[in-house]
């Protein structure tokens, strides 16, 4: 095989996919294609009843999961389903992590979750570790988001 084009069968740094990634990340929530919703957080027990019984080996091992609210329930087809996440706004200033975009496991369904929320009504339960990556939990216990199923 000639030298040029032995040269181009090279494997594409891992640097490259992460750039790309981002760039995806950025296009996704740079020109706001995502819905809007509101999201609050729930603390343990965590038990994944509506989605998995109680099978607690379906919770990402980042603790990134949420609650699914009826708005994106489906009938339950929201189990398993990711999506980006991004606190947009809340009653007091300050509480966005700004730029930070998290990416969520559907795990359970809000209405009949053991652990109640915060706040009933809203599009998605954070867990607590997710709700503290992208918005100050001490300030507000209800923020406004944007979210995009990948």
């Amino acid at each position: 095989m000639p030298h040029h084009l032995a040269a181009s069968k090279q494997r594409v740094p891992k640097t490259h996919h992460l750039c790309l990634s981002l760039l995806f990340l950025f296009a996704i929530f740079g020109s706001s294609h995502g819905d809007v919703g509101t999201s609050s957080f729930y603390n343990p027990p965590y038990l994944p009843t509506a989605c998995y019984g109680n099978d607690v080996s379906q919770f990402p091992a980042n603790n990134l999961f949420a609650s699914a609210g009826e708005g994106i329930w489906d009938n339950g087809a929201s189990c398993g389903r990711e999506y980006l996440v991004r606190c947009l706004s809340a009653t007091v200033p300050g509480t966005c992590v700004e730029g930070q975009i998290i990416q969520v496991r559907i795990v359970d369904r809000a209405a009949t979750s053991v652990s109640l929320a915060l706040r009933d009504g809203t599009t998605m339960v954070l867990s607590a570790t997710a709700f503290q990556m992208i918005a100050n939990a001490s300030s507000a216990d209800v923020i406004n988001i944007e979210f995009q199923q990948v």
